[in-house]
């Protein structure tokens, strides 16, 4: 699923990375603990409620390079700026993750587990 159809069909605001819109993304992983994103094997696309610069950090460790932060939580140009050095993607949306998760594996998504 391109990068651009996710955020039409979650009515996303693309913070960061809008020149990456028409690359896919083939998973996803729900977290708002940090330490559940370090364990992964694979680099899906995130989905968190944390909106926070350790957020951009565990993501760039991780080699996640995708993130959707969800209930109408407010991106901080602090994040935008270090997930713009980091090439990254981060786009925010008002669903809740329960929501986003559902409705990006109803449209094809797979999950990571």
């Amino acid at each position: 699923m391109k990068i651009r159809e996710i955020a039409e069909l979650l009515n996303a605001t693309i913070c960061v990375g809008e020149e990456r819109l028409d690359e896919e993304v083939e998973s996803a992983f729900a977290s708002d603990l940090m330490s559940d994103v370090l364990t992964l094997k694979e680099t899906p696309m995130l989905i968190t409620g944390l909106c926070n610069v350790q957020t951009i950090r565990t993501c760039d460790m991780a080699s996640l390079d995708v993130i959707i932060v969800v209930r109408n939580k407010k991106v901080t140009d602090d994040m935008i700026e270090l997930a713009a050095d980091d090439d990254m993607v981060i786009m925010s949306c008002s669903y809740s993750m329960f929501r986003v998760c559902g409705m990006l594996y109803e449209a094809g998504l797979k999950p990571l587990y």
